[in-house]
């Protein structure tokens, strides 16, 4: 299905050579992916990239602190198109605050700034800008992890909001050049076979293995042209899930039709790897051999085919539930999912078809054909379907596709990411939905089994789910079904912008005049210090976990509604993963205001170990072995920061994204060898003299002591990879302060 070849590769007349690395120099400029860099490349080398983006994506709950954080830098105007969508926190109150104030908020931005403004229900922050702003060779910047327009020709990156910020004041996205890998695609998909199959097998094979891990994907070969455009996107947003850096794509009149069905006929160039391209690595996928998928609790990689699954289900079910117990932390062990089966076939109790991802005319339309006004059954299965923007549901509507699926009994709702990060459509408790979605992190569908409440997501294809759906939520691939057409490789489709007439069109057209509208949730970032000659630094929490995500530092779903509050939000910083580190980071901090206040106070005198307190800070910080999987999310780690937290220790981060969100927020990101050998534990302390001077003298790593139980012991902490300006907002304490002081 997937054959990996981890080392250089040259391709030349429709094949590929090995290689060696000296052939990168010239070969890299034969990619896809060079000639766009170039391009967005504001200085001379190109071994370290300095970019700016054609246009910026945000959605309502990053928007506000971007904006934030830019005004209190000295933004004046959106220098770029910057496109507020309002898909995340849609609905009109969660967790005691006013969504709307928010939305008010991001209006009277794009009205000040000179923005685009796409009102609640309109469209999912990724349709939108697919539709409005993708285009071959074009860079996009989002601050959303799933911010991939690849298959329109785009290299579109999910950052973190402070990455958005620089380009706002007119700074750049500063990279090295990074790896390429090519994926080249042969065959056609078999009937059944639907996008998130091979998006969820591609994952599979790469993931754990790091393959493709802040590197650009790029997608070529005879297969392309067997996909039409949703198809390829549906492909191409989930490529996030593999840690890659951004993904592009092969054009052809696919493409073309595409944006000339959006009135963008002229954003359209053919684009291909030219002969002799270099490539660090090679990934072949025979599309023809991709079957129905499933990937089970807790990760989009782990992935089985539904064949696979349905043959052997109590044995990978009682995988999953060991998995249940070590991923939430539990002491009492809920009932096991094996019960699920009856009668030799395993039952879902939810369906979902949302997103970026699953929302797509193709995937819908073809989920319709399956049920063609079939009723799924008054039992407790359910079905929920999300067109991704009013223009997709109102083709569907058309064309007599929402007419089958509510026929059928499937609830049709507006566009929203809910079900993707646990504000809409949470489980019952004990409850399995299978899901056309983006991830399936631990809690991430809304559960709360701090609470009693656990329940799980499977990623499946909307066509898979259809055929669930058809079967009474008995678990079935649509391969199965005795009447299945092949996809085809255009999709008929008209682009109906008529909705969009409630779009504010406000790019170049700033007024200072306006003012922001603020509501009574909406709060400024609290004042951060700059980083002292020395630092006293205790664990306020260590993970153990092999990767920890971002989900898991400052959860989804429930505290959405919070994140223009900095204040406030960070009272869930890593609430579902270790619920007494706010505790525990508060108390350090404490300790710090102390130490501000009175250097010689005892306590102080007493945790400093015999460090000067006039020069020497105090803070915290959090020991995990792999941080940063997921999303772009900035308050995994600004949460951190307001808490008094002043470091990241890792062996690794698992996203470039991640790092650079604890950059940003002046946080130091050390990583050490064979950290979990240590046996770090909250209450541990590490000193570290001389850590200004270090950053200042452009050390990349830096000698400290590990003080545990009264024990000290010799540590060293690398500061690997750090640009001179990763090092100033770290010594300024954070980009606020750093722009501030320019």
């Amino acid at each position: 299905m997937l054959k990996i070849t981890n080392s250089p590769v040259v391709y030349r007349d429709g094949g590929f050579l090995d290689a060696t690395p000296v052939q990168a120099n010239d070969g890299r400029k034969n990619t896809m992916s060079y000639p766009i860099f170039r391009a967005h490349n504001t200085v001379d080398s190109m071994d370290s990239l300095k970019l700016r983006f054609d246009a910026m994506a945000s959605h309502d709950i990053t928007y506000v602190g971007i904006i934030q954080t830019a005004r209190a830098s000295g933004l004046d105007a959106f220098p770029l198109p910057y496109v507020l969508t309002n898909c995340h926190n849609s609905l009109c109150a969660v967790g005691g605050t006013i969504n709307e104030d928010d939305h008010l908020f991001g209006l009277s931005a794009a009205k000040k700034y000179g923005g685009e403004f796409v009102p609640a229900h309109q469209a999912v922050i990724h349709s939108y800008m697919r539709e409005m702003y993708a285009g071959c060779g074009k860079m996009i910047l989002g601050s959303d992890s799933h911010t991939r327009y690849g298959a329109y020709g785009t290299m579109a990156i999910g950052e973190g909001g402070p990455e958005l910020v620089k380009q706002l004041l007119k700074k750049t996205y500063d990279i090295a050049y990074p790896r390429t890998v090519a994926v080249y695609l042969t065959g056609k998909p078999k009937a059944g076979v639907g996008p998130h199959d091979v998006a969820i097998a591609l994952i599979g094979a790469t993931f754990s293995k790091g393959i493709v891990k802040n590197s650009v994907m790029e997608f070529f070969g005879p297969g392309v042209c067997n996909l039409a455009i949703d198809y390829r996107s549906g492909i191409d947003v989930m490529t996030t899930e593999t840690s890659c850096l951004t993904s592009v794509w092969q054009t052809d009149e696919t493409v073309h039709e595409a944006l000339a069905a959006h009135g963008r006929s002229d954003a359209y160039f053919p684009m291909a790897p030219e002969s002799g391209a270099y490539y660090d690595a090679l990934i072949e996928i025979d599309l023809s051999s991709v079957e129905p998928m499933i990937a089970l609790p807790f990760h989009p990689s782990n992935a089985f085919s539904i064949r696979e699954f349905n043959e052997n289900a109590a044995d990978i079910l009682r995988a999953v539930d060991r998995d249940t117990m070590e991923k939430l932390e539990l002491k009492k062990e809920p009932e096991s999912l094996v019960k699920k089966i009856r009668n030799g076939k395993f039952y879902c109790d939810q369906g979902v078809i949302a997103g970026c991802s699953g929302g797509t005319y193709q995937n819908l339309a073809k989920a319709a054909e399956i049920l063609n006004g079939k009723p799924i059954g008054a039992d407790a299965f359910w079905l929920s379907c999300y067109p991704m923007s009013q223009p997709v549901m109102l083709e569907l509507l058309r064309k007599g596709y929402l007419e089958k699926l509510m026929a059928s009994g499937a609830s049709i709702r507006s566009a929203f990411c809910g079900p993707c990060f646990g504000a809409g459509d949470v489980p019952a408790n004990g409850g399995f939905s299978i899901r056309h979605s983006t991830r399936n992190f631990p809690n991430r569908e809304g559960s709360k089994p701090a609470n009693g409440q656990i329940s799980y997501v499977a990623l499946m294809d909307a066509r898979s789910i259809a055929a669930t759906a058809l079967n009474g939520g008995a678990l079935t691939s649509a391969a199965d079904l005795a009447e299945i057409a092949e996809e085809p490789a255009k999709t008929e489709y008209f682009f109906n912008a008529s909705p969009y007439s409630r779009v504010y069109h406000g790019v170049g057209k700033p007024d200072p005049e306006q003012p922001l509208v603020f509501g009574p949730n909406i709060a400024d970032w609290p004042e951060q210090i700059a980083l002292p000659d020395n630092l006293a630094i205790e664990i306020a929490s260590a993970i153990y976990d092999p990767v920890t995500t971002t989900d898991e530092l400052i959860p989804s779903g429930e505290t959405s509604s919070y994140r223009s509050n900095p204040l406030k939000l960070s009272e869930f910083a890593l609430s579902r993963k270790d619920p007494n580190y706010v505790n525990r980071a508060k108390a350090v901090k404490a300790l710090e205001i102390k130490r501000r206040n009175d250097p010689s106070d005892p306590e102080v005198q007493a945790f400093l170990d015999g460090m000067d307190a006039g020069v020497t800070g105090i803070g915290s910080a959090v020991m995990s072995i792999r941080p940063g999987d997921g999303s772009a999310r900035e308050q995994a780690a600004s949460c951190q920061r307001v808490l008094g937290g002043v470091a990241n220790l890792c062996e690794d981060f698992a996203t470039k994204r991640y790092r650079s969100n604890v950059i940003n927020w002046g946080m130091l990101p050390f990583t050490v060898n064979n950290i979990a050998e240590l046996n770090i534990h909250p209450g541990d302390k590490v000193l570290i003299p001389g850590i200004r001077k270090a950053l200042l003298d452009g050390a990349d790593s830096v000698e400290a002591t590990l003080v545990q139980n009264g024990v000290s012991k010799p540590i060293t902490l690398k500061l690997e990879k750090l640009a001179k300006e990763d090092r100033e907002i770290i010594l300024s304490g954070c980009l606020i302060n750093f722009y501030s002081a320019k």
